[in-house]
């Protein structure tokens, strides 16, 4: 079992964002010394609670405090950008950290309409052509365009001696297929979609043609809350459940609630409590026993390569804790 962390540097009510984000740089040592492949972190524009719009920032940060873990973008939103210039960056990554550089890259917006007219302007321009943009970035990070292209002439320096590591992520046939035709290594949220993961990923390696790598290579990535009891874990996933509807349904919660404020927001409504319920099927919630059964079974069944855990709590200490306990029983070894 390899397990890896995705990480949405999330804010509670009480953290600032700066202290937010030094738990990320705890929560990437955590994983290190855990045993983690590794740990990426993810990319959000203006959205209450996330603290971390440029994943370009944060992994130099992190990959200074760090010596082992691989560490990259959960994803690069690539729609936003000029290939060449997340090429660039990526690049510099992976010389200044050699082989542990990923590059995760997805098409979403990560924020409301406003901020992706501010961010780039023709956002659904950009994402019908993102199979070209793709193209592009691959031949530039892998530095072997074509000699008839006008890209021949320029690289996208520095080039380090491995590059840095290219996934397709997404939560659907379309991104599968995608993935797929471009030879890339495949990461699906199943904890943000309702497609079946399995389908997903037999649609993927049915259709895989040989590019930057040569076999097809999978990540399933999930939502889990350990703690010592199931009774406890229930409890703690409460916070990201509420935060959660919050944000789905336009609330004002500005970043994760308490366990108190999280209780409290249940009582307010019936309606919440079936809401949450439908929500928290998706999630993997119990004691370590019980979360490594069913992550056990989730491989099974997938045949995924790696499990990619997403965790919110309130505490950060409720937090390392989960990522340590799911660890200490599915890396025994």
């Amino acid at each position: 079992m390899k397990l890896s962390i995705l990480d949405q540097a999330p804010v509670s009510n009480n953290q600032t964002a700066r202290e937010a984000l030094e738990q990320s740089v705890l929560l990437a040592q955590t994983a290190e010394r855990s045993g983690y492949t590794r740990y990426w972190i993810a990319e959000h524009h203006d959205l209450p609670g996330l603290a971390c719009p440029a994943p370009e920032v944060m992994l130099p940060y992190i990959g200074a405090r760090t010596s082992r873990i691989r560490i990259g973008s959960g994803a690069v939103l690539l729609p936003h950008y000029r290939p060449y210039k997340v090429a660039e960056t990526y690049n510099m990554l992976a010389t200044l950290f050699p082989d542990r550089i990923d590059i995760g890259i997805g098409r979403a917006p990560g924020a409301s309409a406003e901020v992706t007219n501010a961010l780039s302007g023709h956002f659904l321009q950009n994402v019908w052509k993102m199979p070209e943009t793709l193209k592009d970035l691959l031949h530039f990070i892998h530095d072997d365009y074509p000699e008839e292209s006008e890209n021949a002439k320029i690289k996208a320096s520095p080039l380090p001696e491995i590059p840095p590591e290219p996934w397709l992520l997404g939560t659907s046939k379309k991104s599968a297929l995608l993935a797929a035709e471009h030879g890339l290594a495949y990461a699906f949220g199943m904890f943000m979609s309702d497609k079946d993961a399995m389908e997903i990923f037999n649609l993927y390696k049915d259709s895989f043609q040989p590019g930057s790598i040569e076999a097809p290579k999978t990540i399933l990535a999930v939502s889990a809350v350990c703690a010592e009891t199931t009774e406890k874990a229930e409890e703690i996933a409460l916070s990201s459940l509420c935060w959660s509807l919050q944000r789905k349904n336009g609330g004002g919660l500005s970043g994760v609630p308490s366990i108190d404020e999280a209780k409290e927001f249940i009582l307010s409504s019936s309606e919440k409590e079936e809401e949450l319920r439908i929500m928290r099927q998706k999630m993997i919630i119990g004691d370590p026993a019980d979360v490594k059964a069913r992550l056990l079974e989730l491989q099974k069944q997938t045949k995924t390569d790696e499990i990619m855990i997403i965790t919110i709590t309130y505490s950060p200490q409720d937090r390392l804790n989960s990522y340590s306990l799911i660890a200490e029983h599915l890396l025994e070894g």
